[in-house]
């Protein structure tokens, strides 16, 4: 079992930057492929970002050149740097996991693990 822990909520004015954070544990075998998620409000969840074993990254259209993901093996910790917010980026962001390989990262139902989610909020 893997508990995933996000953190890094906050409120940005468009044109900012947010860190998110997001601290894995539970297991000595850490999921090769995690992504970041988020959900607005009415809105279905909607995968953003994903990296394969700390190192091969796949983005959503809407967020590249603007996000970055990481994965610090160290601290077993996944990063989304957010730079260039618009309000559209508004929502609840989640942490998550699935075994194996990325192929459908952005599938919900290919997800395994999840963390609560941190709300980022981006006003004009």
């Amino acid at each position: 079992q893997v508990q995933l822990v996000e953190s890094g909520v906050g409120s940005v004015q468009a044109g900012g930057s947010l860190r998110l954070s997001c601290a894995a544990s539970g297991s000595k075998d850490s999921p090769q492929c995690m992504a970041w998620f988020r959900q607005a409000p009415g809105k279905c969840r909607e995968g953003v970002a994903s990296i394969l074993r700390s190192s091969i990254t796949n983005y959503a259209d809407s967020v590249k050149g603007r996000f970055t993901i990481s994965h610090d093996n160290a601290k077993n910790t996944l990063y989304l740097q957010m730079n260039s917010l618009k309000p559209e980026d508004t929502g609840m962001y989640y942490c998550a996991a699935k075994p194996g390989s990325c192929i459908g990262w952005w599938l919900v139902s290919q997800i395994r693990y999840w963390g609560q989610g941190t709300q980022v909020t981006v006003s004009l």
